[in-house]
């Protein structure tokens, strides 16, 4: 057992107490009838820059939106290539407590990048994230494995305990083992899921191979952080290594694949729609790990 001063335990408590109102918070964000979906482009392609070319998964992402938000849903597109996102530090890795919300490696404010001052806001604003990248070597983009990466703030981490020294080592492992031998299976006492509810949904496209491994890099991640998947919740258009890729466009762009984006809106938006309506529905985690 770690032995705590009272200062430390008079900071550990005060976190913890915030993460519980949090909890609240997004509790009833959950349930509130609004739908909002945001859609990311992890594409780094456009007309204006050097492929001289727009997206074609940002292309069937803007089609899936266009059909969500005519169900009834509020709706924002970003595109990543329009953001500076600076890397991942994994301070995670170091000690749970040493990661935080918003991330302290690049403070809100001039110091920290489009990451902490914009885009956290624009998921923690989202009931629906779909998530749409290029094949990029059998992978997703390294546009959206960055923002992937920066999510992890998101996902557990919790304000620091000495906001004025957020990076003592020393101090955030004692946290960290205060929140093992306090929390409980409660949502927010310990480490708080902020993705927990959150609905999400793939769009990938690609020349030939690597759509199932991009799903799959995707699936990991989003299904460890808390999201929720309908079925049917990803879709994908290729063309073939049998034609040069100057004709991609008219394969991936065709009406069938268009109308897999509006199914994946339908599938989207019906999940919401039933689980904002399901007061009892929650989820558990345990609170003193992460």
């Amino acid at each position: 057992m770690v032995n705590f001063s009272k200062k430390e335990i008079e900071l550990f408590t005060k976190v913890q107490t915030r993460a519980k109102l949090e909890a609240k918070e997004l509790e009833k964000h959950f349930f509130d009838k609004k739908i909002r979906v945001l859609g990311v482009s992890g594409s780094a392609r456009s007309i204006n820059d050097m492929s001289q070319e727009n997206s074609t998964s940002e292309w069937l992402l803007e089609k899936c939106l266009t059909e969500i938000k005519k169900l009834g849903a509020e709706t924002k597109l970003i595109a990543l290539r329009d953001f500076n996102i600076k890397p991942c530090k994994a301070c995670y890795s170091t000690t749970n407590a040493h990661c935080h919300f918003k991330c302290s490696c690049y403070p809100e404010g001039e110091t920290g990048d489009d990451m902490t001052n914009k885009l956290y806001d624009e998921v923690s604003w989202s009931d629906i994230i779909i998530f749409a990248s290029p094949v990029n070597n059998y992978k997703i983009s390294s546009m959206m494995s960055l923002f992937l990466d920066r999510l992890i703030s998101m996902d557990g981490s919790l304000y620091p305990a000495d906001k004025e020294n957020p990076k003592d080592l020393e101090l955030n492992k004692k946290h960290t083992e205060f929140i093992e031998q306090t929390a409980t299976n409660k949502s927010g006492s310990g480490y708080l899921r902020r993705f927990a509810g959150k609905i999400g949904g793939m769009i990938i496209s690609g020349h030939e191979e690597g759509a199932s491994l991009a799903i799959s890099q995707l699936y990991m991640t989003l299904s460890h952080y808390g999201f929720l998947f309908p079925p049917f919740s990803n879709m994908y258009a290729m063309s073939t290594v049998t034609q040069a890729t100057k004709k991609d466009k008219n394969l991936q762009q065709s009406k069938y694949y268009v109308d897999e984006a509006k199914l994946l809106a339908k599938n989207l938006f019906e999940i919401s729609k039933a689980l904002k309506k399901s007061k009892d529905y929650s989820w558990t985690y345990d609170g003193r790990t992460n």
